[in-house]
């Protein structure tokens, strides 16, 4: 069995062709690198990779993350600027004994010493969105843009291998050098190839308030379907955080386990997620919670192509 699950639509063309690997009997770790250098690349996800949207200062600081199931090695970067590909440094830190996440300076000059490309993360498009925000926030406090669209993904190969790995712009307007859960062990991801592993998406300062994954992953080697496990971390600490602060932000989580099922909640509307399986054709899914558990639905091919319609759309 093997398969592979994602936040968001934006990953369907990358776990697409993660899945020609896994299918192949490629090995987790190439696949998964490979979906999340394919939502990284893609200059109209304002959310990863190029074509980011900027922090405060107009400038692209990424967070990216690697995990190996298997060693339970991890590799991390963040608030990096100016090299293409996070997740593919992060992999290489990975391989590290010690010296497994950097950030900022630090990371770049290992990206440098390593060889990889270097390139200049800030597009045109998203500059336009710097420049409409800072007008439209000319006599108030810049607060930071409300989407937080990390792509996470968790990946089962045919021998049994699972990796989980992460890739973000973070908050649109957040203050230079902010980390959110992302590149941040057992909050942004986790994995264990004998048990499974999650991703999150939402609101970094909250998630991270509940080391969401790993309790996701904690849940599943209990006995719990995935499915059951995302619902419950997601509402427990929704619930939290409601109860002790009066508010809770956005909280997404997908999970697979070590047999391929898989499992996904929020506690927002219009979440939506990538999955492909050995069974079942790269498909995205809406999901909505109806007390207290999470309905999916097959995503009709009107709302995909308003989905890329609004993202390609021209700006000026």
């Amino acid at each position: 069995m093997w398969g592979m699950i994602a936040t968001w639509r934006m990953a369907l063309e990358g776990i697409s062709a993660g899945a020609e690997l896994l299918e192949n009997g490629k090995n987790a770790g190439d696949a998964i690198e490979t979906a999340i250098r394919a939502v990284e690349d893609f200059p109209f996800y304002k959310s990863v990779g190029y074509g980011g949207l900027p922090n405060e200062e107009m400038q692209v600081e990424l967070d990216s993350a690697y995990m190996d199931g298997d060693t339970l090695d991890i590799g991390a970067v963040a608030a990096i600027k100016d090299y293409a590909n996070p997740i593919s440094i992060a992999r290489r830190l990975s391989y590290e004994k010690v010296n497994n996440v950097l950030v900022a300076a630090g990371a770049e000059k290992f990206a440098h010493k390593e060889g990889f490309e270097r390139k200049n993360m800030l597009t045109d498009r998203a500059r336009i969105y710097y420049n409409r925000r800072i007008q439209e926030n000319r006599d108030q406090e810049i607060k930071p843009y409300s989407g937080h669209d990390t792509v996470g993904m968790v990946c089962l190969d045919q021998m049994g291998k699972m990796t989980a790995a992460t890739s973000t712009s973070g908050l649109f307007m957040k203050r230079a050098g902010r980390v959110g859960d992302s590149p941040i062990s057992g909050s942004g991801f986790y994995v264990d190839s004998q048990v499974g592993g999650a991703s999150a998406t939402g609101l970094g300062e909250d998630l991270m308030k509940g080391c969401i994954s790993y309790e996701i992953v904690r849940l599943i080697e209990e006995g719990l379907h995935p499915q059951e496990a995302c619902e419950r971390a997601v509402n427990r600490l929704d619930e939290k955080l409601k109860k002790r602060r009066g508010k809770a932000g956005d909280l997404s989580v997908i999970a697979m386990d070590a047999q391929g099922r898989w499992g996904v909640a929020t506690n927002i509307s219009g979440f939506s997620f990538a999955v492909v399986t050995e069974k079942e054709k790269p498909q995205v899914y809406l999901t909505k919670q109806q007390e207290g558990h999470c309905v999916h639905e097959i995503a009709s091919q009107a709302w995909l192509d308003e989905y890329m319609r609004s993202r390609t759309a021209p700006l000026e």
